[in-house]
């Protein structure tokens, strides 16, 4: 399935600039700008698709993590270490994001118009911004209204209160938990379905995009692709580098056993795909079971590395597109944003997605935007699957050593008589 999804994009792709090129090349310009604006229905159908599920999506994914935090509680200082670390990681990897975005320019130049430019500028202004109006909007006056206009911030703030009840009941609320992660289940299912269409706007969107402004548009996708992967590089090196300085240079080790998951989460583009392999190698390498058994799935909700970074770098280049300003306030306003708002969506097909079309509405910034990164978004997915997968498995491996939880080489759990020891 996942190979068949691949070609499928790729064929988009590349069928997409063929048919953008040829009514780029051959049509008039106003016979292009109509088959483009035809095009156009797909891309909108598709965003939409996207909103219509953001909010039932972070409500049940956030609550169903939140209401498992019992755990943290258990192991105490083993949780609050694990938190620490998730958070200290997610302000660097989203930092890098930024730095090097505005490093790289990977979308100046380009100066598209946007669907509504005067209103998307005096929207994206943001004169009226100030703390109290920030601090009040976190908290919904209607849980409905919120999830009508999805608000995205007033809806975590909600499910926070709403895990963090479930998890504090004597029984945790067996029953409520248990309609939550339905939910949650169900949503991720639609999720998945929804998804499913994506080479269908992949295709409108690189054939409308091509057709009117040529093959040059290409170029700002190969900088805004080159430029992340860079982004990732520097980010690998820094975790490499962090977990060799904690674990000492046994980690080095860590890192060739990962490599097999790692490159099963590239070619799949899902961390989650590669999550069983993952544990076991971590626990070969000698991390306890309880600390790898803890640690990992609570990083695959709070501990994207790869995603997050992309969150800032996906977003600052869609506002260099479209010729938007954003001051330094606003920036680290959406640093802010994005650490909440891509907790809890693990195993979200492209939830990187539906996180950067909220980031997008909550600066009013042209929804249009996310079109121009879904061309290319999951040649990038691979590239932030492997980083989650590396991160996390960082992540195991400091904790692990901070709570000298490092044994020797021990199988994984019924896989037989222990692994010999290396060196």
């Amino acid at each position: 399935m996942n190979r068949l999804f691949t070609s499928l994009i790729v064929a988009a792709m590349v069928l997409g600039v063929a048919v953008g090129w040829a009514l780029n090349r051959y049509a008039s310009p106003d016979q292009a700008k109509a088959v483009a604006e035809n095009l156009s229905i797909v891309t909108d159908v598709f965003l939409r698709l996207i909103k219509m599920i953001i909010a039932p999506l972070v409500f049940s994914t956030l609550v169903a993590g939140i209401a498992h935090m019992e755990d943290a509680a258990a192991i105490g200082r083993t949780g609050a270490k694990t938190m620490g670390w998730f958070i200290g990681a997610s302000i660097v990897s989203l930092t890098i994001g930024l730095i090097m975005v505005h490093l790289l320019q990977p979308g100046a130049g380009l100066s598209l118009t946007a669907p509504d430019a005067g209103k998307a500028a005096a929207a994206v202004d943001m004169s009226k911004f100030t703390l109290r109006a920030f601090v009040t909007h976190l908290v919904p006056a209607s849980i409905i209204e919120a999830m009508a206009n999805n608000e995205i911030l007033q809806i975590v703030v909600f499910s926070i209160f709403v895990g963090t009840a479930v998890a504090s009941v004597d029984d945790r609320a067996p029953a409520v938990l248990a309609l939550i992660e339905q939910v949650a289940a169900i949503m991720l299912k639609v999720t998945g379905y929804v998804m499913r269409t994506a080479p269908l706007a992949i295709f409108a969107a690189l054939a409308s995009t091509v057709a009117t402004q040529g093959l040059s548009i290409l170029a700002t996708y190969a900088k805004f692709v080159g430029g992340f992967y860079l982004s990732l590089a520097i980010l690998w090196t820094l975790l490499v580098a962090v977990v060799v300085a904690v674990a000492g240079p046994r980690a080095l080790k860590l890192m060739a056993a990962i490599r097999s998951p790692a490159l099963l989460a590239f070619s799949t583009a899902s961390s989650e795909a590669a999550y069983p392999r993952t544990l076991e190698e971590l626990q070969k390498w000698g991390i306890s079971r309880k600390v790898a058994s803890f640690v990992l799935p609570l990083g695959y909700s709070f501990n994207l590395d790869g995603s997050m970074m992309y969150c800032t770098f996906a977003t600052l280049f869609i506002a260099q597109v479209y010729g938007i300003h954003m001051s330094i306030a606003q920036q680290v306003t959406m640093l802010l944003l994005l650490m909440v708002t891509s907790k809890g969506m693990a195993g979200v097909p492209r939830a990187s997605l539906v996180v950067i079309a909220a980031t997008l509405a909550y600066f009013r910034m042209p929804e249009a935007g996310l079109i121009l990164i879904l061309a290319v978004d999951h040649l990038l997915d691979m590239g932030r699957s492997a980083t989650n997968v590396v991160g996390n498995s960082v992540a195991s491996a400091v904790v692990a050593k901070w709570e000298n939880q490092i044994e020797a080489p021990i199988p994984a759990w019924g896989s037989g008589p222990p692994a010999p020891q290396n060196g």
